[in-house]
């Protein structure tokens, strides 16, 4: 899953996550990520499947992306929900 620090060291018991996929569609909501986020394998943030769970589900930490990759999720963003 996918989501912001500030929210997650908020006191909200929930966090609104975009989750990761093994499957790689080529899709503009979609943005690719790898072994080199941390991953066991080739993957994808998915952004048109956002859900909100407890925080208390969150208990492995990868990495943080890197810039140009938080630039891409939130392009995917935009789209995934028509922020124009």
């Amino acid at each position: 899953m996918v989501s912001r620090q500030a929210l997650i060291d908020s006191a909200f018991s929930t966090v609104v996550c975009a989750p990761v996929y093994s499957r790689r569609d080529g899709i503009a909501t979609q943005v690719d990520v790898g072994i080199e986020h941390g991953l066991k394998h080739e993957s994808s943030i998915l952004c048109d499947a956002l859900v909100s769970i407890p925080k208390a589900g969150l208990t492995d930490y990868l990495e943080t992306l890197p810039v140009e990759k938080i630039a891409e999720v939130d392009e995917a963003l935009r789209v995934a929900l028509a922020l124009g």
